[in-house]
């Protein structure tokens, strides 16, 4: 997280755990080897927010607020971990057991779910196409991230900017919605 992936070296990463580089390589084969048991890590935590939030009974834009709120949060306590691992997985893909795109299909399935049960609530007209708005609001989570990094928004900034995002999203399925 000091130096970024491309200039951590695992005789670093080694010194800085208290370990020998030895040690290191005893359980990893190599630096990305490494970052990706860190990732998988990371990527359990992020699965444990998305299976909480698939319990939550809220309107739709709560549901989905409280869900990327604490990730927004987790990953704002550790950005240049977060950093790093958009780095990577640009430049060489994650491949291995996390695949490319780990939190990917799990997350835009839980929102497709949250949207849902919005249709079900009639928050949301049943044609509304919930895969894509699903898609749409990930990608914003996602890229709300660049406001952190470039311009110090924090969790509230944050919160509140993808507030908007759902906001214009949703209305723009319901407007789609033919008249009753």
């Amino acid at each position: 997280m000091e130096r970024g992936y491309e200039a951590a070296t695992i005789r670093d990463i080694a010194a800085r755990a208290d370990l020998s580089t030895g040690a290191v390589f005893a359980s990893f084969s190599d630096k990305a080897d490494l970052f990706k048991a860190v990732l998988a890590e990371d990527l359990e935590h992020q699965l444990e927010l998305l299976e909480a939030a698939q319990s939550v009974d809220l309107p739709v834009k709560e549901a989905l607020l409280t869900m990327f709120r604490p990730a927004y949060a987790f990953h704002l306590a550790q950005l240049p971990l977060l950093q790093a691992a958009t780095g990577l997985s640009w430049s060489h893909g994650l491949d291995g057991p996390l695949g490319h795109r780990p939190a990917y299909s799990p997350a835009v399935a839980t929102i497709t779910g949250m949207l849902s049960r919005g249709q079900e609530r009639g928050e949301l007209p049943a044609n509304a196409d919930t895969a894509l708005i699903a898609e749409m609001i990930w990608e914003g989570y996602l890229a709300n991230y660049r406001r952190a990094v470039f311009d110090d928004w924090g969790l509230e900034q944050l919160t509140a900017h993808l507030a908007q995002q759902i906001e214009v999203l949703l209305a723009g399925a319901n407007a789609s919605a033919p008249p009753a």
